[in-house]
């Protein structure tokens, strides 16, 4: 079995059609689809449904993706850890990271890290929209995601392969300019809405649906980018919801005011995701530091919260 053959199967699925798959993987047709019957002779069975106009998974095709990802990512993860031996120089640490935090908390908090204690070792950053930074880490380019969490939002991160911790908080608030600002722009808009390819987007609709909150109507203009959407909120454009550390600026200065009450806004944590199989050994020494540091962040919240409750009582 050639793991090229894995490659073609995870691409099929992600470019959602054999000529795109083709396309992207750089071979022709009618070889991209040979090394596809290759695989499933290996296999045993039919991978793919081709019976149907889109292109779907048979049940042996869903039992085989998981697998494929898991081997294709601990390949990576194993030439990595072989060259690390092999060099002399130091091993970089690869993160991905949503656009929004790798402007706002990615550089301070890498700071404190190296105040503390200084890494030794190079960094990497990827920063991309979220189904982009899912699949870097699904296919092991890198080896730490850092984004926005809410439990009722869908991530393909699933907890049988990868694990996360807290590293802090945020909210998600609407903002709109000045000249905008009323109470009718909550119901009526105009309205700045995140694309299919933002986690952000995500925990929005996770988060209004749990809460059985009803979505806006269609937007008049939509990006995966929070900042895109907060500089469209800054011209005029419309109501946006942004990561408060995004527009707490805006806001002191008047550039954006919060729209809504405070049951409009959404909390959200701050996660760092790994996978649960073994990293390199520098990965997990970093891994180390920083579960250290995500547990003595959730003993300061509850020591605040704690307080909070003996103040109010």
């Amino acid at each position: 079995m050639d793991t090229v053959w894995l490659l073609d199967f995870l691409a099929v699925i992600r470019e959602g059609g054999f000529s795109r798959a083709a396309e992207r993987r750089a071979i022709s047709q009618p070889a991209f689809s040979r090394r596809i019957k290759c695989l499933e002779e290996w296999v045993g069975a039919p991978l793919f449904d081709r019976s149907s106009h889109s292109i779907e998974l048979t049940n042996a095709g869903e039992r085989l993706r998981p697998f494929a990802e898991e081997i294709l990512r601990q390949l990576e993860t194993a030439r990595r850890d072989a060259m690390s031996a092999a060099q002399t120089a130091t091993e970089t640490l690869v993160f991905a990271s949503t656009h929004a935090l790798s402007l706002t908390f990615f550089p301070p908090w890498l700071r404190q890290l190296e105040s503390d204690e200084p890494l030794l070792t190079s960094v990497q950053l990827i920063a991309d929209s979220m189904v982009r930074c899912e699949q870097f880490m699904i296919e092991g380019r890198s080896q730490f995601l850092l984004c926005h969490h809410h439990p009722a939002a869908f991530n393909r991160l699933t907890g049988d392969r990868f694990r996360s911790v807290p590293l802090g908080t945020d909210i998600l608030v609407p903002v709109a300019a000045p000249s905008l600002a009323s109470t009718q722009i909550m119901e009526n808009g105009p309205f700045l809405a995140y694309s299919t390819e933002s986690g952000m987007g995500r925990i929005l609709n996770a988060a209004w649906e749990q809460n059985g909150r009803r979505l806006p109507p269609d937007p008049v203009f939509s990006s995966h980018l929070a900042t895109m959407l907060v500089t469209m909120a800054r011209d005029g454009r419309g109501l946006a919801w942004s990561p408060l550390s995004l527009v707490a600026d805006d806001i002191a200065s008047g550039r954006l005011m919060k729209i809504g009450v405070p049951e409009d806004e959404v909390s959200i944590e701050i996660h760092l995701f790994r996978a649960k199989s073994r990293q390199t050994q520098t990965a997990e020494r970093f891994w180390q530091r920083v579960s250290r540091q995500s547990d003595q962040l959730m003993k300061n919240e509850k020591s605040s919260s704690a307080t909070r409750a003996g103040h109010s009582s």
